[in-house]
């Protein structure tokens, strides 16, 4: 069972870009919680930052066992110096999975008589400005000729080694006789890499180095490092090497005004903008689970695009560690690489997450990433007379794209206008001051008959038809009943029987 985790409500909004939609009053939802990395157990977390030819790849360890087993192999297309090496704080990697995890929203339904509208006051429509090694030779010993190591250094509580090799072979014995317990299945793998020119940048932890949390579980630091290569890539086969079951891996990709998807794998984005039932409140592991596990079913071997937005702005924004709401701030570029990438303006800075979910032995080859062009979706922007659905090409030119999902709470008090507007919308209140977050305890888990309840309307790209439709328009409102005729209000006595008989057809039709 996991931890409870708590979410504060608030109004945290910056609605960025969002004036040219034909929707005139863009408001900005309470944000309720997000589908943060505990979501996901055991998934792991990379950050990568691209500029031109140089990559800065940054990745935390979420490691659970005797800090003396620990150890972390990654092929390397140079061989790192120890310039090009260091730790990170820990807060950043959680800004920047807040960012671009899934996100519940809730909005309360206005008075349909009242003429007042939530402006968005933070507003803009103002398009993000597109911005205008030598090698270590070290310690040259060799395991039986086949293994030299190329450089050797410290980084806050790693040990670290960067090898080369001439066969698989060689560099097992090496990694064994160092204390490294490779499973006999890396040979393959090893020499893959071996033969494409890679070397292997090794971690290993000083224990005299390491903090530890109150329960005595080690906390340690996330690795940064940068190099140089014509191949924008994720070498992901070794880690496969100890996949028991199913794994997720979350990839996100910092870069100038760019987008980025994956050029060896298919491509879907993650169905968004979808109204929930308000059950989902405590439960949105469990859903967003359940989603992601039907979007994959439904689009074998696919990555997910889960976000696409501009780094420093969101709508709307997750809690910061810090305490706060907003996006990555320019200190959060430069501890990224964008010190060495080229920094510019936070503002140009194109955040996208990436979510692919392999059983071991399932992906045959690295993750290679191309750019992709803009998209949006998972706004509170009106297209056709309807809030958008699923992503579509930016008309701008930049990306707003994002896993959001929709709790409305109904008008329920009396109309007392001849012509309501069921139309209006603004922040769901506080009155609820602490809403329960995704990893709630209990059950994060949920099955695809359960989305049909969870789910309030058909998602058509996963072949879902809903069991729990939203009430028709004044069907909840109470008092004179002083709708116009034919606007959908529903006398008060007749009210149960309407949502049964709406209950009971959409159940009848979605199992024919």
């Amino acid at each position: 069972m996991k931890s409870v985790k708590k979410v504060a409500w608030g109004v945290a909004c910056v609605c960025a870009s969002l004036a040219w939609s034909s929707q005139a009053w863009a408001f900005c939802g309470t944000y309720v919680s997000g589908g943060d990395a505990d979501l996901f157990n055991g998934a792991t977390q990379v950050v990568l930052m691209r500029g031109g030819t140089k990559t800065v790849l940054s990745m935390q360890n979420d490691y659970q066992g005797p800090i003396k087993d620990f150890a972390m192999v990654v092929p390397v297309p140079v061989v790192l110096e120890p310039d090009d090496v260091k730790t990170l704080p820990r807060e950043v990697f959680a800004d920047v999975d807040a960012m671009g995890a899934p996100r519940l929203v809730a909005y309360d339904q206005q008075d349909p008589c009242d003429e007042f509208r939530f402006p968005c006051l933070f507003c803009s429509d103002d398009a993000p400005v597109p911005l205008a090694t030598s090698r270590n030779e070290g310690n040259n010993s060799g395991w039986d000729g086949q293994v030299t190591v190329e450089a050797e250094f410290e980084v806050g509580e790693y040990d670290i080694s960067v090898l080369s090799a001439t066969q698989a072979t060689g560099l097992m014995s090496w990694l064994d006789g160092n204390g490294y317990a490779v499973s006999d299945d890396a040979a393959d793998v090893l020499q893959g890499y071996i033969t494409q020119g890679m070397y292997f940048f090794v971690a290993k932890v000083d224990p005299a180095e390491v903090t530890f949390d109150s329960s005595g579980r080690a906390v340690l630091s996330p690795l940064r490092f940068e190099y140089d290569s014509a191949e924008f890539a994720l070498p992901v086969r070794l880690g496969m090497l100890n996949a028991k079951d199913e794994q997720d891996l979350i990839v996100s990709i910092l870069s100038d005004n760019q987008r980025y998807e994956v050029a060896n794998y298919p491509n879907v984005t993650i169905p968004t903008n979808l109204e929930v039932d308000s059950s989902v409140v405590a439960e949105f592991g469990a859903f967003y689970s359940a989603l992601f596990e039907r979007t994959v079913s439904e689009n074998p071997g696919a990555v997910v695009t889960e976000y696409s937005w501009q780094a420093s702005k969101c709508d709307p924004c997750p809690p910061t560690s810090a305490g706060g709401f907003g996006g990555l701030t320019q200190e959060d570029i430069a501890t990224l690489g964008g010190d060495v990438v080229g920094q510019g303006s936070v503002f140009n800075w194109t955040l996208t997450r990436l979510h692919a979910r392999y059983a071991k032995g399932a992906l045959g080859e690295d993750l290679i990433f191309k750019t992709a062009g803009a998209i949006v979706g998972g706004r509170q922007v009106a297209r056709d007379g309807a809030l958008e659905k699923g992503a579509s090409t930016s008309d701008l030119g930049f990306n707003q794209f994002q896993g959001r999902y929709i709790m409305r709470n109904y008008w329920t008090g009396p109309v007392s206008c001849s012509n309501p507007d069921w139309d209006r919308w603004g922040p769901a209140g506080s009155g609820a001051s602490v809403a329960v977050g995704p990893t709630s305890g209990g059950s994060t888990e949920a099955s695809s008959d359960e989305l049909e309840f969870m789910v309030r309307e058909d998602v058509a790209a996963l072949g879902l038809d809903t069991m729990n439709p939203p009430p028709e328009p004044g069907e909840l409102a109470s008092g004179c009943g002083c709708a116009a005729p034919g606007s959908g209000a529903v006398p008060a006595g007749g009210l149960a029987l309407f949502v049964f008989g709406v209950f009971g057809l959409r159940r009848a039709r979605s199992r024919r």
